[in-house]
């Protein structure tokens, strides 16, 4: 197999493959409100326990409804809602109600959090701990639930066909997924 040819650049691309995701809050009025979020991955606690792992930096009414209410749903993009994510991103809850584009929204089955009913895989969270780094806080916490299409037929934890999930890769630039490759252990 045939090395491959890289050259050094300086350290300013940013480069980190992450899934998309909304991440569904409660304004103080008990509105919901809906943010995309792509800083995010998952870490091992005690057992058989997972932490989903998320950072928001600014002051963004979604970072203040975490640290308010300690709790939030993460709704993982599929294609079909890159429009209602570029929506929510491009319209700030401090300047009113997101409320020109059409969306469903539940509650969670979990949690008091707000959910997007087009979601396919929906993590509903609590904050354990959060770490502050500049105007950044990272946020640890337990998942509680999850809801995912009922087209997934999972036999263990790692058996999650993301192509059924048709989830959104961003890197500075949105990107899909092609097709499945295989699992552990079927290159040996």
């Amino acid at each position: 197999m045939d090395k491959p040819r890289r050259r050094s650049v300086e350290p300013i691309y940013s480069m980190c493959v992450q899934p998309a995701f909304i991440i569904g809050t409660k304004n103080a009025d008990g509105s919901a409100n809906f943010a995309p979020i792509t800083w995010i991955s998952v870490t091992h606690e005690q057992g058989d326990g997972y932490l989903l792992v998320i950072s928001m930096s600014g002051s963004k009414a979604t970072k203040q409804n975490v640290l308010r209410t300690g709790m939030f749903s993460a709704n993982l993009v599929s294609t079909d809602m890159l429009p209602l994510m570029d929506y929510f991103g491009a319209h700030h809850a401090w300047k009113g109600k997101k409320d020109q584009m059409e969306y469903a929204v539940s509650r969670g089955e979990a949690l008091d959090v707000p959910v997007l009913e087009q979601s396919r895989w929906v993590y509903e969270c609590e904050v354990s701990r959060q770490v502050e780094t500049g105007d950044s806080i990272t946020f640890f916490c337990p998942i509680r639930n999850i809801q995912m299409d009922e087209r997934l037929t999972c036999v263990d934890p790692f058996d999650v066909d993301l192509t059924v999930l048709d989830p959104v890769i961003y890197s500075g630039k949105y990107h899909s997924l092609g097709k499945l490759l295989g699992s552990i252990g079927d290159y040996l």
